[in-house]
């Protein structure tokens, strides 16, 4: 893990489950799927995203797969003691992984750009003004103005 640049810390709620993060993330946004709406309980996810190779997951996790709008598999993370919703990613496999933002030690640490699966929003999960929006994932279109 490169010891320079920026640093991202959290973790689950009782702390068993902890992550670093080295660097800038290589993207940052909310997901509003229908899948995170149902993974989270609410109108999105906010992720950040992370090379492996930035990236160091401590303590017991506990993977979900469900079936990915790619048609892969999307895995999230849970912490096996509290199931606070932590990571996306499996560990000891992807090159990238998601963490969620509301985990952070310092949530002012999170800037999103993006809006993704917006066609999915529910009417009451406002999109921040200024974010790119896409009605799918960005590499299926170009964004719109948000």
């Amino acid at each position: 893990m490169n010891e320079t640049g920026k640093r991202y810390t959290g973790g689950c709620l009782c702390g068993a489950l902890r992550y670093e993060a080295e660097g800038e993330p290589l993207f940052a946004g909310h997901c509003y799927c229908a899948d995170c709406q149902k993974a989270s309980g609410s109108g999105f996810i906010p992720f950040m995203g992370f090379a492996s190779s930035a990236l160091r997951i401590t303590g017991p996790s506990r993977p979900f797969a469900s079936r990915a709008a790619n048609g892969g598999d999307a895995v999230r993370n849970s912490c096996t003691i509290c199931s606070s919703l932590v990571f996306g990613g499996e560990r000891g496999i992807s090159d990238s992984f998601t963490i969620y933002a509301g985990t952070l030690d310092d949530p002012s640490a999170f800037h999103p750009t993006a809006a993704i699966f917006a066609s999915r929003r529910p009417p009451w999960a406002v999109i921040p003004p200024g974010l790119k929006v896409f009605d799918r994932m960005p590499s299926d279109e170009s964004p719109q103005e948000g």
